[in-house]
């Protein structure tokens, strides 16, 4: 419901909350992100002046300044491993350095302390430059192609120093981004250093090791906090994030150029030669020079540029999948991950090194190149086998047989496509038309990197026309097809609705527990989970891999924690965010022991029953509309949708249906229930009726149990009728309290209100997420009047019971946002967007 149900006063409230924040508050913000990061800020003003003074912003390089074994060792710039830490060396490395800084940089600084921040990042950078300056220095005099190629290179990178310092601060975080961040830093780094292996990645891998050794030192004598069930979410996080990372090493060759890098030889699968046409000598004498041009023509253009992604792609892809515990997935990384080993180790002729004179020849260098090449892929292989048993959410059976048969079925569609034009095609061919039997040996062609095929043949060779352009293209559209089906794969499992579960879930509330939210688990959307011993439930809804659960879990007194732990740990194993969502105050210690975050996510309003008297000032905005009623010969009548007279029951769907009509904008769900709920056979309906017979307004109550008796009730649905009596909520309201102390209940809900806050509490220092649901509630407030409802509530002189939201993954918000916005708008329109939209900026009129 609406203010505007309820309060007929609420359009003018609108005037009191303005759309935007004032101006003191983003003066206020900024401020104190100043002085809570002033060396961050200064470190990004430094780069950026000199980024702009030395001129690196377009192109010029300042080399006194630069750290390398020529500036630092031969002509003794002694100040380089300093100054290189201050001096961005392009406008995009200047730019990554200033988002690096003013975020991450920024929490580390909050993290280690102002000062103890400049002494890493400078410790850190300096040491990490001079031993790396060393290193190129030790491997040039070993007559090392690295160290000779790189002892010229000049650096100037402030993503040294801050790798170090990010690092360091891991050591104070907390566990969870403490792990994420060394685990995701470290191998991204570590990729950077094998593939691209440049002087600033191998620096800045160095740092990093500093820093991690300086933040146990900085760290030694602060006690840790423990770690809280996350294992299963935690290693898949970690698992995708490494997958995802070690695909993308041989993109961090093509964009670097780094073909000398200890891994620069595994680009020979991706980047095929794509330079020269074919000669027409070749159709006769089908030379090595040949094979070159032919496999220039076939691998020109973007179809095969996009074949030679697929291994990224399938490792995205895999990632993905793995984040949220796929079988698919896990099955995806290994195969992709086996065959890229094979695939490497063939093109690089691993097995050859087996023969010691090859060994000879090739050099030290050159083979450990190819057993690197070989063995990353086949290292990530062993990891996902060690953490198979976190990747077990499988899809029902008739998903995978419907993703096995699209994408043979796809597969044998774009071969045969493939084979038929080169039948009819003949004339494109090199060689002539050729033989079906040449087709069919060369069907993998289009569909694999062609740096990870062995040469072509002269046999079946298209050079021009839908030939060619049927080997070009047939691999994309395939992957394409591949992509999408493993994307509905992954979107298969699904939570279904059992009548029998909602049953037995009914019968845990009548013996308590639940809360006084606790009746909307019953409501269309959400699944059941229950304890192994049947005594504890949790109902629940997957929304965008989230799992957000409705009210308190609903168990025996004592029984709260093992309940919550159990509905996590059914999560973690399905691949879902546990959120718990509108719980109450109780709850709160057992979050607060996990380590989880945790936020107000309103106020609900509470009346208790005994001892209610309507007297004294404090009830008088209450007394007189209910005296009002009285004397206008209103009456109430309590009941249930089953038992209400026809006339009755159709006047309120016409009331109802006439409020929506009049709506433009979307009716809200979730924890706010419509007709469909206020049909259920345990729901108390309260009408008030005027003397001619018709319906005033109608009120829904939701019941709550203790020991199996009803004991409370919380209002969900309100309407009134066109014309009814100015205050007639409070009428009926006031009415309802006293009929149910009459029938021995102890406690009336008014529900909860969203984004609100306690009259008179103090909100505390401000954080990003309270910013963001202040701005949030001033936002919707013309729209829904979630502020004008609370002031409504408030005139019952209730008591406010705080009700929270909890998650586990602070980075995982902005998803747990969108399933908590789709919950409440699960059926909106595009056209009532538009209207909410048009509302909350005040130009929908009415609404």
């Amino acid at each position: 419901m609406t203010a505007s149900d309820a309060a007929p006063s609420a359009s003018t409230a609108t005037a009191e909350t303005p759309g935007t924040p004032p101006t003191p508050r983003k003066e206020g913000a900024f401020v104190a992100y100043l002085r809570a990061n002033p060396f961050s800020v200064a470190l990004a003003l430094i780069v950026l002046g000199t980024g702009l003074g030395f001129g690196t912003f377009w192109g010029r390089f300042p080399q006194e300044f630069a750290a390398g074994v020529v500036t630092t060792g031969d002509l003794r710039y002694w100040w380089t491993p300093l100054t290189a830490l201050l001096i961005p060396d392009s406008l995009i490395a200047g730019i990554l350095v200033l988002a690096l800084v003013l975020t991450v940089g920024a929490y580390a600084e909050r993290r280690l302390g102002t000062w103890r921040a400049v002494g890493v990042f400078i410790v850190t950078g300096v040491v990490a430059i001079l031993l790396g300056l060393g290193l190129q220095t030790l491997t040039a005099a070993w007559g090392a192609d690295w160290g000779l190629s790189k002892s010229i290179d000049l650096v100037t990178d402030p993503s040294i120093g801050l790798i170090g310092t990010i690092m360091a601060a891991t050591a104070l975080a907390p566990a969870l981004w403490r792990r994420r961040i060394r685990v995701i830093g470290f191998t991204l780094l570590l990729m950077f250093a094998l593939y691209a292996a440049d002087s600033n990645s191998v620096f800045r891998l160095i740092a990093a090791v500093l820093g991690l050794l300086a933040g146990i030192l900085l760290a030694r004598d602060t006690p840790r906090g423990s770690w809280h069930r996350s294992s299963y979410r935690e290693v898949r996080t970690l698992v995708a994030a490494i997958v995802a990372a070690v695909g993308l090493g041989p993109l961090i060759v093509l964009i670097s150029d780094s073909l000398d890098s200890p891994l620069g030889l595994v680009v020979s699968g991706f980047a095929p030669d794509t330079t020269g046409e074919v000669s027409p000598e070749c159709a006769q004498d089908f030379t090595a020079e040949c094979i070159k041009q032919a496999d220039a023509v076939l691998t020109g253009g973007p179809g095969p540029f996009l074949i030679s992604l697929v291994p990224l792609l399938l490792a995205l892809l895999a990632a993905w999948g793995l984040r949220t515990g796929r079988r698919a997935a896990w099955i995806l990384a290994i195969v992709s991950n086996l065959a890229v080993a094979v695939l490497t180790g063939t093109v690089l002729g691993f097995t050859d090194l087996l023969d010691a004179g090859v060994r000879d020849v090739v050099g030290p260098e050159f083979m450990i190149a190819i057993v690197l090449a070989t063995c990353v892929p086949l290292a990530l292989v062993a990891l996902l086998l060690l953490t198979r048993r976190r990747f077990r959410v499988a899809a029902p059976r008739r998903a995978a047989v419907r993703f096995a048969v699209v994408v043979v079925g796809a597969f044998a569609v774009f071969a045969a496509g493939y084979v038929v034009t080169g039948l009819v095609d003949g004339d494109d061919y090199l060689a002539g038309p050729p033989e079906i039997a040449a087709l069919l040996g060369d069907v993998l062609r289009p569909f694999v990197p062609a740096g990870f095929l062995p040469d072509v043949t002269l046999d079946a060779i298209p050079l021009d026309g839908p030939a060619l352009f049927v080997y070009q293209w047939a691999g994309v559209a395939f992957w394409a097809v591949f992509v999408f089906a493993t994307i509905q794969l992954y979107r298969a499992t699904r939570v279904q609705r059992d009548t029998t579960e909602e049953a037995r879930f009914r019968t845990l509330l009548r013996e308590g527990g639940g809360g006084t939210l606790g009746f909307m688990g019953t409501w269309p959307g959400n699944a059941y989970w229950f304890t192994d011993d049947g005594r504890g439930a949790v109902a629940y809804r997957v929304i965008k891999g989230v799992a957000l659960t409705m009210s308190d879990p609903v168990c025996v007194e004592g029984a709260e924690r093992k309940t919550v732990e159990g509905f996590v740990a059914y999560c973690e194993a399905q691949g879902w965010s546990a959120c718990f969502y509108s719980f109450h105050e109780k709850y709160l210690p057992i979050f607060q022991s996990f380590g989880w975050q945790h936020m107000s996510v309103g106020e609900e309003t509470v009346l208790d029953l005994p001892g209610l008297e309507l007297a004294g000032k404090p009830w008088q905005k209450i007394r007189q509309p209910l005296n009002r009623g009285q004397r206008e010969g209103i009456t109430t009548l309590w009941s249930t949708w089953d038992a209400l007279p026809a006339q009755y029951t159709a006047e309120i769907e016409a009331v109802s249906e006439e409020w929506v009509a009049n709506k433009k904008l979307p009716e809200m769900g979730f924890t706010l229930g419509g007709m469909d709920e206020l049909k259920d056979p345990e729901v108390g309906i309260f009408l008030a009726i005027n003397k001619d017979g018709g319906i005033e307004a109608t009120t829904s109550w939701l019941p709550s149990w203790t020991d199996g008796r009803v004991t409370g009730w919380t209002i969900d649905f309100m309407r009134r009728g066109d014309g009814s009596m100015p205050g007639i909520m409070e009428f009926v309201i006031a009415s309802a309290a006293l009929h149910m102390k009459e029938q021995g209940a102890q406690v009336m809900s008014l529900s909860g209100a969203p984004l609100a806050t306690k009259p008179g509490e103090d909100p505390g220092d401000p954080t990003v997420m309270s910013r963001l649901l202040e701005w949030l509630g001033r936002m919707l407030e013309p729209a829904y009047g979630f502020t004008s409802l609370f002031r409504f509530k408030s005139k019952f002189n209730p008591r406010y019971e705080t009700i929270h939201m909890a998650y586990a993954d602070p980075a995982q918000l902005a998803n747990i946002g969108l399933a908590i916005g789709e919950a409440y708008l699960p059926h909106a329109t595009p056209k009532e967007y538009l209207a909410l939209v048009q509302t909350i900026t005040g130009r929908g009129g009415e609404h």
